[in-house]
């Protein structure tokens, strides 16, 4: 391989080091487009600290899968009662279903409804948001936008009052509404949409739907919505699985009406506490979102290092 090549594909610097190679008499290898890394593969640090992320993050789960499976007596005499879940696990399942006081199966549509209608939500008004910030030119665009990644250091808690009292005012104490309607469009969705599109959308697409007549909202309906699919994929999964565990809004405006996070509290019982059935209960909020990550995994991976290198 000349140096000349080297220098055009990677650069001077690579030129150099080959130039050096080839002094020392030692031939200069060329890396497949499979292999980034030069070569060079991952060493045993490496694959340590991935193994005890892995481990860091199954963990819970495993655990609340071990408990929901022992029993009260088993719980109480050991930490870990077993290494791998028995059936008790579904005889558990099975009676939080069946348990009349707690209404699985409203909490349950509950929680579906609002995760589904936030998620479609947030990801039309940030994908608008996100293709008038990256390509149309308006008056202070740059300020607005600023603005709006700028409301990402609040905290959601410092909100909680006056969110309180303007549902209250609206009457949408105890009603779905209140959960759907403030999560309606969020500044990382705005972020997260606006970064992708300024690199996946080109300007020519634009300028082409414009020379054939079609309004600002025809063309991001028919191209900017197309392009930006990858990412809103990967929007619409996290937006679902943060609306489907909330647990503190809703505790707060809901009264009579639960969803799925707001049941676990409720299967303690007065004075004692099963663990037990809790640890059921728990494992089977996150059963949904473990299938939806086995059969979305590689998109929402996809959608993800797609965001990062268009970001």
């Amino acid at each position: 391989m000349s140096t000349a090549l080297i220098e055009n594909i990677s650069g001077p610097g690579a030129k150099k080091y080959a130039e050096r190679r080839a002094a020392k008499g030692k031939p200069v290898k060329l890396s497949g487009p499979s292999d980034d890394s030069g070569g060079r593969r991952p060493g045993w640090v490496t694959y340590g600290l991935l193994s005890v992320v892995v481990v860091a993050s199954i963990f819970p789960l495993y655990y609340a899968a071990i408990l929901g499976s022992s029993t009260r007596l088993e719980i109480a005499q050991s930490a870990l009662p077993r290494l791998v879940p028995g059936p008790n696990l579904l005889a558990n399942i099975g009676a939080i279903i069946s348990n009349h006081q707690i209404d699985f199966w409203t909490s349950f549509a509950n929680s579906l409804i609002v995760a589904v209608l936030v998620s479609a939500a947030t990801v039309f008004f940030s994908t608008l948001a996100g293709f008038a910030f990256a390509k149309l030119g308006f008056r202070a665009r740059n300020a607005l936008y600023v603005f709006v990644i700028a409301t990402l250091a609040i905290p959601m808690q410092l909100g909680t009052v006056p969110m309180f009292i303007m549902m209250n005012e609206f009457g949408w104490i105890d009603s779905l509404t209140a959960l759907i309607v403030p999560s309606l469009v969020t500044a990382f969705g705005v972020f997260w949409m606006t970064q992708y599109l300024k690199e996946a959308l080109p300007y020519e697409l634009i300028e082409a739907a414009r020379v054939d007549g079609a309004t600002v909202f025809r063309t991001f309906w028919s191209i900017a919505l197309p392009a930006a699919r990858p990412a809103a994929a990967t929007l619409a999964l996290f937006t679902f699985v943060g609306s489907w565990n909330d647990f503190f809004w809703p505790s707060v405006v809901l009264r009579s009406q639960k969803t799925l996070p707001l049941v676990i509290p409720q299967l303690s019982g007065a004075f004692t506490a099963d663990h037990a059935l809790i640890m059921s209960g728990v494992f089977l909020i996150a059963l949904p979102l473990l299938v939806a990550f086995v059969f979305l995994g590689r998109q929402l991976v996809a959608g993800v290092m797609a965001g990062a290198v268009k970001g």
